[in-house]
């Protein structure tokens, strides 16, 4: 009988510790002046004949590295594991976390479940996290396309850094760093960091706003087509877009029926918008373009249905002097273009040589108003192929039910 009650006990105890450590909290180490960082890593590894021995550009991102005997990595103050390629659309909200299905992270901080930004200024940080301002070294090491934590795998394993460098960020800035391929031909590699000012500016919420970079690789337009991912969702950007390009705005009035043919709006087909120059060397933000939240005579002021189309044409060349047809891909990096609507996979048919992105414009449920419009800040960036979006949002009112 003992012997019983005794097994009984233990088993309940051991429930308990179970029940305990399983519900325990995150504990996150507060930082006294943080810089707010998120990170992209913008290479993209293809199957091609010219890559097929290059390695996988999958890492693991350190922040003040701490370094054993002989040299060997053994912790950081800061630990971006499973850096996988970028996502093509980063959202206004850190989507990343609780998606279990998979430990690949097309971010920093993404999944990590670390201290995140603040609202700052009105806009949502959560997407960026907390880092120490001051001077930071920062490696990337390879590491294998495995489940294994960095610190886990064999010690032979965590050697191959492709960057070991320091930066500097300042405390309570907002900072975006990008991993980038600088040279096609050399595959020289490097980083970007940039620091944002879009809280900073005073920016109308009547107005959606949107900024462009070119930060492809020196040499990736002009090389040859068998060495470029032949994905077929890259449509028209798949083969890169010439160092100097202008950029155009169409806006259209519903998302219901996408057809390129379907009206503009008045006063936005075709727009110019800026000049955009290719540079991956230099962190300058690049200006806000802006145009109406309400452009549409058809909004009412809560909800509008309107949609974005940036058409990027080399000098000389607009919607009017088209030489290609609307379906055409090879154009030689003359001509590319991206339509941003709905979650962006919309497929508007093989007339037509768009990318899919997401609408710029965020509707949500707010306040008694479900959906309600809300106009965002945006940023879209050309790397070797790809055109990804990053989408900013204000703080708006919950909704009320």
């Amino acid at each position: 009988m003992k012997n019983q009650r005794l097994t009984i006990y233990l088993l309940v105890l051991l429930l308990c510790v179970s029940l305990f450590t399983g519900c325990a909290k995150v504990e996150y180490t507060a930082i006294a002046e943080p810089a707010y960082l998120r990170v992209f890593n913008n290479l993209n590894y293809i199957q091609t004949l010219g890559s097929k021995d290059d390695k996988v550009p999958y890492f693991c991102m350190l922040i003040n590295p701490k370094f054993g005997t002989g040299g060997a990595i053994t912790g950081a103050e800061i630990v971006g594991d499973f850096l996988d390629k970028r996502a093509a659309y980063a959202p206004p909200y850190p989507s990343h976390i609780g998606n279990s299905t998979t430990v690949d992270n097309p971010e920093y901080p993404g999944k990590e479940n670390v201290l995140v930004g603040p609202i700052l200024n009105g806009f949502d940080l959560s997407s960026w996290a907390q880092v120490p301002s001051g001077e930071l070294r920062i490696v990337f090491a390879y590491r294998p396309k495995n489940t294994i934590p960095f610190f886990e795998l064999e010690s032979h394993l965590q050697t191959d850094i492709l960057i070991d460098t320091v930066i500097n960020l300042a405390s309570k800035e907002v900072y975006t760093l990008h991993l980038l391929q600088k040279d096609f031909v050399t595959k020289a590699h490097g980083l970007l960091l940039r620091q944002e000012n879009f809280h900073k500016l005073p920016l109308s919420d009547s107005l959606v706003y949107v900024n462009f970079y070119n930060m492809s690789a020196k040499g990736f337009v002009d090389a040859d087509l068998s060495l470029k991912d032949d994905d077929y969702v890259l449509r028209s950007f798949k083969n890169g877009i010439k160092d100097e390009m202008n950029i155009f705005l169409s806006l259209y009035e519903s998302q219901d029926n996408p057809i390129l043919q379907s009206p503009t709006v008045i006063g936005y087909k075709g727009k110019f918008l800026t000049r955009l120059t290719r540079n991956s060397t230099s962190a300058t933000v690049s200006p806000y373009m802006s145009f109406p939240l309400w452009a549409s005579s058809k909004s009412n002021g809560i909800q509008t249905d309107i949609w974005q189309r940036f058409d990027f044409f080399s000098p000389g060349m607009d919607i009017t002097n088209n030489p290609f047809f609307s379906g055409e891909i090879a154009t030689g990096g003359n001509w590319a273009s991206v339509n941003c609507l709905k979650n962006g996979k919309v497929f508007l048919g093989g007339s037509d040589n768009g990318t899919q992105l997401p609408n710029l414009l965020v509707n949500v449920h707010s306040g008694t108003h479900n959906p309600q419009t809300f106009a965002t800040v945006n940023t879209l960036e050309v790397v070797n192929g790809r055109i990804y979006l990053t989408t900013i949002q204000r703080k708006y009112a919950p909704p009320i039910y």
